[in-house]
């Protein structure tokens, strides 16, 4: 009898929605008027799904007037507030294309992120921790034709953005002319080539992609989900906030970003249901100096995400933090994100040692390199196709055709297997991404930045083992003939107001001989060997 191939769908009773996200929350606000909507505790914001809706109409009504069409770009730079839920119902409700801008984003990556996607409006933050923005989008705005105004989030500008008077039969007009399938946000994900891609979502991506994962965590309305993920990602504006629209449930933001101390009351405090998190926010909340003052017994549910999570963490998270239904979820940005989930009833050491099954409505199999299906139990790459495929890169088809083949399976350059009851683990990256922290960074990105250092020759960037973040980056450099030797501190010197943090190297290794094959092509599987030796890093390889 021939082996069971690795492949598998996710039949579902429930339909997906078709419908826009403006016309979800049009939906959902006339179901729920007076439940709560949205708690942004370091704001004292506290609004109903009546009083979001009016708000997002007041805003919507303010970008209609400033002229902003159907598919124009408007960009959003900001740390999670009640200003960033704002922009994405308003820029879904009349069709405008939300950028997502990282808030670690430097000047560099900013100026490249606003050009490649032609944004004409930027909402932007006035400052975040040590950053700038004002100053930053200042420096840049001059090379950017396309940037027609950029609004700081609090001044006078915004706030008569924010305050138009509502016009009703316009916003109306607009909604009826918008389709699900129309795009609706460009996610800027770290690129192989040395820039990062634009995956562009519609509206039918996301909101789907919400309303099932939610359906898998077991939410109804009076769900309140505790969401100190950055909502410039997929797992905060997506599994976060368009999970609780598709069921009517209250988003609650603890800060501006993550701190454990301010996650813990938050839950504690509004008697959150759910709290999301990649593993190293769950260890630092478990690590934190008042975390048994803290009262979680509302917790029932989550899902942690961005990196596989350590044993005892995740058991720890279901027996102090009472999240006995606590999910894993798999995804990535071109898949709106989630592919694969861990179910509520699924056994300890399925959410630690699996990623989960296929999501409802979704495929996945597992192929081998020639694009044929391997049989259960083998390695392969993993694929997936369906209603959360992206419809592409933006401006950019031949990475497109890279990534989605003729068939329309995504594929994922995850190496993985999946067993006989059809759940999938991961077990290698066939890219060279590094995961710090649940941050996705390709050392290709970085390279092409350290290549501008008038010093350096040549740069190759890896991954090496971290016990707090999991994987770190190390630099390895070689620097023109007559060049001082570079260190870490010099080299980091030079990516701080560049780079997002995740993406500075924190180690350097400089004057070694690059290990390469016959052909000239680096080893990094050596060169990542020889990081762990050099380093010292030993320890940290045999937890990993």
């Amino acid at each position: 009898m021939p082996a069971r191939a690795s492949y598998a769908n996710g039949p579902s009773s429930t339909p997906l929605l078709g419908e826009t996200i403006g016309a979800c929350l049009r939906r959902i606000a006339a179901e729920h008027p007076d439940r709560e909507a949205l708690v942004v505790r370091h704001q004292s914001v506290r609004w109903t799904y009546a009083e979001l809706e009016a708000r997002v109409a007041r805003l919507a009504s303010g970008l209609l007037r400033r002229g902003i069409a159907a598919g124009d770009r408007v960009g959003i730079w900001a740390p999670n507030g009640a200003e960033w839920v704002l922009a994405q119902y308003a820029t879904a409700t009349v069709g405008a294309i939300l950028v997502n801008v990282n808030p670690a984003y430097r000047t560099h990556e900013l100026a490249y992120a606003l050009r490649q996607s032609g944004v004409r409006l930027l909402l932007s933050a006035a400052r975040f921790k040590t950053s700038d923005y004002r100053a930053m989008v200042d420096e840049v705005a001059g090379g950017l034709p396309a940037l027609e105004e950029a609004i700081v989030l609090g001044d006078p500008a915004w706030e008569a953005l924010a305050g138009t008077d509502v016009d009703a039969a316009a916003v109306a007009e607009r909604l009826a002319s918008l389709d699900p399938d129309d795009p609706i946000n460009i996610q800027y994900t770290s690129g192989t080539t040395g820039f990062p891609k634009g995956a562009t979502l519609t509206h039918h991506n996301i909101l789907n992609n919400g309303l099932s994962v939610g359906a898998l965590c077991g939410y109804g309305a009076e769900d309140r989900i505790c969401v100190p993920v950055p909502f410039y990602h997929c797992f905060g504006m997506v599994m976060g906030n368009l999970a609780a629209l598709a069921h009517g449930a209250c988003i609650v933001v603890p800060a501006p970003a993550f701190e454990p101390a301010a996650t813990l009351e938050a839950v504690a405090a509004e008697r959150c249901t759910s709290l999301y998190g990649v593993p190293t926010m769950f260890i630092a909340m478990l690590g934190d100096p008042g975390f048994a003052t803290h009262d979680l017994s509302s917790l029932r549910t989550g899902i942690m995400a961005g990196s596989p999570c350590p044993t005892e963490v995740m058991r720890r998270v279901v027996d102090e933090m009472h999240m006995a239904e606590v999910s894993i979820c798999y995804g990535m940005t071109e898949t709106s994100p989630v592919s694969t989930q861990t179910r509520r009833d699924d056994p300890l050491e399925r959410r630690v040692g699996t990623i989960g099954r296929v999501g409802p409505h979704l495929e996945v199999k597992v192929v081998d390199p020639e694009g044929r299906t391997v049989p259960r139990g083998e390695v392969g790459e993993l694929c997936t196709r369906g209603y959360s495929v992206m419809r592409g890169y933006w401006e950019d088809p031949e990475k497109t055709a890279e990534a989605i083949d003729a068939a329309g399976w995504m594929h994922t350059g995850d190496l993985a297997t999946m067993d006989e009851q059809g759940y999938l683990n991961v077990v290698g990256r066939a890219k060279d991404m590094v995961i710090r922290g649940g941050e996705n960074v390709y050392p290709r990105e970085v390279e092409e930045f350290l290549y501008t250092h008038p010093d350096i020759a040549d740069a190759q960037v890896v991954g090496v083992p971290d016990e707090r973040y999991g994987e770190e980056l190390c630099a390895w450099i070689q620097v023109r003939e007559g060049a001082a030797p570079l260190d870490a501190d010099g080299v980091r010197a030079f990516c701080a107001d560049r780079l997002a943090h995740f993406k500075v190297p924190r180690y350097v290794v400089c004057g070694e001989p690059f290990p390469m094959t016959v052909t000239g092509k680096v080893q990094k599987n050596l060169m990542r060997e020889r990081s762990v030796e050099l380093l010292g890093l030993s320890a940290a390889a045999a937890t990993a």
